[in-house]
């Protein structure tokens, strides 16, 4: 404990540094920025934290029935997805193999950064996640790539190393600006301390920097659909979503939800009138879009017409029966209509598929290791000879 309190004053004036320029006018539509380039530096400077093991499995933080924590989840690891490397189909004694073969190299030519960076793949699929996450930062001090860079990021924030992984993303962010996924991975690292407003910053900062890419839109949405309400900033980056990408069905759904959650029950008619267009959109280009038949039963039971209310729950619990939330609003519906039979029994589905998403993402959660991370032995002062 006393290690981790040092860990966070030590890194203190990096976080507070690591925040990303919100971008305050409402942004434009400019085209598409220059790609991101992975030229190695010259330089690099010394990370401040070292991961020294794993936790104890039974003991991590969080829960897993909280809707922000599985957000934070499902984040984290859609930020990996965005990883260029591809998917190994090899078997599991290839894969041994292949890392002691690359071992051997290593042996050979230890400054060698793409090796390093390879055995850091091979360990990860071996789930060896603390030998991977070495790897991964040797080929990143070795070779400080935008690639290498992001995986040692992408590592430290999927095993819930929060605040290296914070370090990481902006150093890598200030070595490559214009990196779409460096600024999404800040912005997710950031989400998982609790920060929303700076995770915001930055995703609407890499959506700004290449406004055509819909990946900082996606995981905008996915942060203001946990439950925050949604910036000016956001809704703006939401709607040019839409004006962008009028044929996506998750863009037109995402910005009725931007737009609708503010307001709610207090919605002017324009508002209303541009939300219900927008869900028709979405569920027309998507037919078994869940949630845009949920928000719809929302506004209908918020104008009162409980019929339709009725009919929009019981389409988002037929198109995605995953979902927990139609059971709940249906329970609600049937007993403002009197028909207390069916309402328990849409409150018994909703307690049955919350309880079985829970245990699944419990299930998740700890099938991830979560890195134990430690300050990293300073180096001795230099003192001149005494006389």
């Amino acid at each position: 404990m006393h290690c981790f309190v040092a860990l966070m004053a030590l890194l203190a004036p990096v976080l507070v540094d690591a925040q990303c320029q919100p971008t305050k006018a409402k942004p434009a539509d400019p085209p598409q920025a220059s790609k991101t380039t992975s030229t190695s530096p010259q330089f690099y400077d010394e990370p401040q934290f070292t991961v020294a093991g794993v936790a104890d499995a039974t003991n991590l933080g969080g829960h897993g029935s909280d809707t922000v924590v599985r957000t934070k989840e499902s984040l984290a690891k859609d930020t990996v997805s965005l990883s260029k490397q591809a998917e190994s189909v090899h078997s599991a004694a290839a894969l041994a193999q292949e890392e002691k073969s690359l071992r051997q190299a290593i042996e050979r030519d230890s400054n060698n950064a793409a090796l390093h960076h390879q055995l850091g793949g091979i360990e990860e699929e071996l789930k060896r996640p603390l030998e991977a996450v070495r790897e991964y930062q040797r080929a990143a001090e070795l070779s400080p790539t935008e690639p290498y860079l992001f995986d040692w990021g992408t590592e430290l924030l999927a095993h819930r190393a929060h605040d290296p992984a914070i370090e990481v993303f902006t150093r890598g962010n200030r070595l490559f600006p214009n990196s779409v996924r460096m600024l999404i991975g800040l912005g997710v690292a950031w989400y998982a301390r609790g920060s929303y407003e700076k995770a915001t910053d930055c995703i609407c900062a890499a959506s700004d920097s290449n406004p055509v890419d819909q990946a900082p839109y996606l995981f905008l949405a996915k942060m203001q659909n946990a439950g925050v309400v949604p910036s000016v900033a956001v809704i703006d980056r939401l709607a040019r979503f839409v004006r962008l990408y009028p044929q996506n069905a998750l863009a037109n759904y995402y910005y009725a939800a931007a737009l609708w959650k503010p307001a709610q029950g207090t919605a002017d008619a324009a508002v209303k009138t541009h939300v219900a267009s927008l869900l028709d959109a979405a569920v027309h280009l998507d037919p078994k879009l869940g949630p845009a038949y949920l928000l719809r039963g929302i506004i209908y039971a918020d104008a009162g017409d409980s019929s339709k209310a009725i009919a929009a729950f019981q389409r988002a619990a037929e198109v995605n029966p995953q979902m927990e939330e139609p059971h709940y609003r249906l329970a609600q519906a049937y007993r403002r209509a009197g028909e207390k039979g069916k309402a328990q029994q849409e409150l018994k589905l909703y307690e049955l598929s919350s309880k079985m998403a829970a245990a699944e993402a419990e299930r998740e959660r700890l099938a991830i290791p979560q890195f134990v991370v430690a300050l990293r032995d300073p180096q001795p002062a230099a003192h001149p000879d005494k006389p």
